[in-house]
């Protein structure tokens, strides 16, 4: 019996005919619905219908535009679908599918709801962190005017700015309208206009990703074959008028003849030409000659370069890397402790390289921006356009290109950005077979995102995103993390050390210059002592670099009135405003708070304001004037502030085009510069005198990592560590390069006072624009806790910093054993919070929960 089998409308027909009657059957046709993440900090997912339109485009892992609320549009993703809703409330229609292709895979969902779950944070702040910003969308309220209104006369004065911006334009955003009444807040304003039938209000959503696209220039179909382009040459060269015309067309069979291979002239190029005008190409375009089209590019150029093999490695490297291997066998993780200039970078090029040749994707995460830079170059020798950059100073347009390269990657299309070097927002790319994940530097606190959520840890996320995908990771750093090298030392991750500098270059001479003595004898010159002065005029003589490290940057930590000590303060946040001579601008590091440098005390009106403490400014100027003849720069947060400014800082630095580079914590990171032969520590005892269990760890960190860029093959380097205390432990064990010894007495103290690696730490932060109101809340939420943790709980307490941004801060300890469950002590601390915020009037009270801060 032949079948027919149509559709109308939603339900299925199907008709069987045997010639004589025609049996007609029913079916109803499956309703989809699928559950979405939303960009928003919200627990659950969200469901939506689908309409029958979509049903064949619906995937999990796509984009897709929902409503949501009363009238806000945005771009959710898809987690998976399903034909039975499980409630009932009203269900809404998705209105758009944007992807052809999934942007989101299996595995990235699982790193997704696992760092949701351990970071205590929701699985839509993951996604909104995740995605780079132009493939979020949300709609945009757009302000329209209804006609009629131009002439009435019961108008408020900001209805009539808002009247008059709408008769010369058919839209205005509400951040528009801001901007034009100076208000913070306009929504009263609107819904009274929206009473009065004055305006009324959409909703728009455009798409922020655009794909950029080059002019190119080809012959249109007409002149392709050689007897009719020869006639076209014919006719213009017997008409004068149109020898601009023939010239412009020459130039573009040029550039044809001169590659064979080439069917096309990019237009810019064209036009650069001197004998080529835009209106003789126009011309040309507009009679069929040449036909103009666009062709989308990459924001990130190829890399056009001869490659190179890997260098040979050294007999220590080689046996590094051996072993490594070994640990791999047994251990998913391995840590290799080397010491610096060791050559741990190329032990990991020779490992990437391995994975590379088995078509495994490889993840290079670094701390900081800064190193990109020269790593880039670095591994680009070697791999070419296999290797992409991520990282914040991108544009978003540029890493969704990123992104799109990483997705090519896994369907085959596309062997580019298959090793992605990048800061810790490289882990939430789309990867679908990585085989390495290298984490360099992995003691750096950089890793941890400190604000907004998720609060992670990129080298703890690094292992468990290598445990998703089944593959493996290296963590790397001349001075490890406690946390690390103890669980090394207890056998969950592998060990190898790596103890010999490479080419023979000998560990740097430290030199202890006690601040205290040379003060007491009035040998100080400024921030600087006879030892090191004398190290930098030796250095300059002979035609070597030095790098200078003082850890705050500004020109001062602050102004003071001599008069009545009088200091400015941020008007948001409580602390002093820090001095910035280069701007002559007071400035908040927290908030970012900006004003002027008071020509007088603001409080008894005297002129004498003096400058307090020292910045990385003030180290530059100061050190100019004792070696004017000397190139110097700076290298801080103030002073790399857009994309190649690093780059640029970098470059003249290595080209010795600056002799002297003054930084902060930048210049400390795994940088290798190999005219670098002294390095001075200007303030040591501001990283051991830092209020916090782990500024022994971060001191001997710092000092270690920045005398490490010092030392030449052929020559021994030099660092000068400025201290008051010179007989400090911790000093002295990085002056015998002794870790070990370092490890084991701190490891003891925080074993005394139940600090990690012995423990793990969650922070609980109340936020409010009360002191008062958040004080007491604090104590009425950490009693919640003591009731089901007991004495795990210590706090509440008053920060160093009690107030950002106008909003008080308290906090509160956890301290759980290493051997429990994290997992029930946060169900404890979710349910406290739950009970918290059943008493209505705790819900202005932000809590933030950060799970193992630094």
């Amino acid at each position: 019996m032949p079948k027919v089998r149509s559709n109308i409308l939603r339900n299925d027909i199907e008709c069987y005919s045997n010639g004589k009657v025609s049996l007609c059957y029913f079916y109803p046709m499956p309703v989809l619905f699928v559950d979405v993440i939303l960009p928003l900090p919200v627990q659950n997912l969200f469901t939506y219908s689908v309409p029958e339109i979509f049903v064949s485009e619906v995937e999990a892992g796509k984009r897709v535009i929902v409503p949501f609320g009363k009238n806000k549009i945005y771009s959710a993703i898809i987690r998976r679908i399903h034909d039975s809703p499980k409630n009932d409330f009203e269900i809404k229609e998705i209105q758009s599918v944007l992807d052809e292709l999934p942007l989101v895979n299996e595995r990235q969902f699982e790193f997704w709801e696992w760092m949701a779950s351990y970071y205590m944070c929701t699985i839509g702040e993951v996604m909104n962190a995740s995605l780079p910003a132009a493939l979020k969308l949300q709609s945009e309220t757009k302000v329209m005017l209804i006609e009629g209104n131009e002439e009435r006369t019961d108008l408020t004065p900001s209805e009539e700015i808002i009247i008059e911006a709408l008769q010369s334009r058919k839209e205005i955003t509400i951040d528009e309208i801001v901007k034009l009444l100076n208000k913070t807040s306009v929504h009263q304003i609107l819904k009274n206009a929206i009473a009065k039938n004055l305006i009324i209000l959409s909703e728009d959503i455009n798409l922020r990703y655009k794909p950029r696209k080059d002019a190119y220039l080809r012959l249109s179909d007409t002149y392709k074959n050689e007897s009719a382009l020869e006639e076209l040459f014919h006719q213009l060269e017997k008409d004068a008028r149109k020898s601009k015309q023939m010239e412009t067309l020459l130039i573009f069979m040029k550039y044809l003849f001169d590659d064979k291979e080439r069917e096309s002239v990019k237009k810019t190029v064209m036009l650069q030409h001197e004998g080529v005008s835009k209106s003789s190409v126009h011309t040309l375009v507009l009679n069929n000659i040449l036909t103009e089209f666009d062709v989308i590019v990459d924001r990130i150029p190829a890399v056009r370069k001869k490659l190179i093999d890997p260098l040979i490695l050294s007999t220590f490297q080689e046996k590094a890397l051996e072993e490594v291997k070994k640990t791999f066998v047994e251990h998913d993780v391995t840590l290799l402790h080397g010491v610096t200039s060791s050559g741990k970078t190329e032990v990991y090029i020779h490992l990437i390289n391995e994975m590379i040749l088995a078509g495994k994707q490889v993840l290079y995460l670094l701390p900081e921006i800064a190193l990109t830079t020269q790593l880039i170059v670095r591994l680009q020798k070697y791999f070419g356009d296999k290797v992409g950059v991520y990282h914040s100073k991108y544009s978003s347009n540029e890493r969704v290109e990123i992104w799109n390269h990483v997705l090519e990657f896994s369907g085959g299309k596309n062997k580019r950005a298959q090793i992605i070097i990048g800061a810790r927002s490289a882990l939430f790319l789309p990867f679908t077979n990585l085989g390495l994940i290298v984490v360099d530097e992995e003691h750096d606190q950089s890793f941890k995102q400190s604000d907004p959520a998720p609060r992670y840890h990129g080298r703890d996320s690094a292992i468990m995103l290598a445990h998703i995908h089944k593959a493996k990771t290296l963590l790397g750093s001349a001075t490890p993390s406690m946390e690390s090298y103890f669980n090394a030392e207890n056998n969950r991750f592998g060990l190898v050390k790596l103890k010999e500098r490479h080419g023979g270059m000998q560990m740097p001479e430290l030199i202890l210059a006690d601040v205290r003595e040379a003060k007491r004898k009035k040998l100080m010159k400024s921030h600087f002592t006879p030892e090191l002065l004398t190290a930098i005029q030796e250095a300059l003589g002979n035609k070597e670099q030095v790098i200078l490290f003082q850890n705050r940057r500004g020109f001062s930590n602050y102004i003071e009135c001599t008069n009545c000590d009088w200091i400015p303060h941020c008007k948001n946040c409580s602390v002093t405003l820090t001095y910035h001579k280069h701007s002559n601008l007071l400035k908040c590091h927290y908030c970012g708070y900006v004003e002027n440098v008071p020509a007088n005390c603001k409080n008894c009106g005297d002129f004498r304001l003096e400058v307090k403490g020292f910045g990385t400014e003030k180290i530059e100027e100061e050190i100019a004037l004792f070696f004017p003849d000397s190139r110097i720069a700076r290298m801080d947060m103030d002073s790399t502030r857009t994309k190649t400014s690093f780059q640029k800082i970098i470059g003249d630095f290595e080209e010795g085009r600056v002799d002297i580079l003054v930084g902060t914590q930048m210049v400390t990171k795994g940088l290798d510069f190999d005219n670098v032969s002294t390095v001075g520590i200007i303030n040591a005892d501001q990283l051991l005198n830092f209020p916090d269990f782990r500024s022994f760890e971060r001191s001997y960190q710092l000092i270690a990592q920045v005398s490490g860029r010092s030392g030449r093959k052929l020559k021994r380097g030099k660092v000068i560590i400025q201290t008051h205390q010179p007989d400090h432990w911790v000093i002295s064990d990085v002056v015998n390069n002794d870790y070990e010894n370092f490890y084991r007495r701190d490891l003891n103290e925080r074993n005394r006072f139940g600090y990690p690696p012995h423990s793990r730490l969650i922070e609980i932060t109340l936020r409010h624009k009360d002191s008062e109101v958040v004080q007491e809340a604090a104590a009425v939420f950490a009693e919640l806790l003591r009731t089901k943790l007991g004495n795990r709980v210590h706090g509440p307490h008053i920060p160093l910093v009690s107030k950002i941004r106008n909003l008080y801060y308290r906090d509160i300890l956890l301290k759980i054993e290493k051997s429990s469950s994290p997992s029930e002590f946060k169900r404890m601390i979710t349910g406290c919070i739950n009970e918290f915020y059943s008493d209505r009037n705790n819900h202005p009270i932000r809590i933030v929960v950060d799970v193992d801060p630094m």
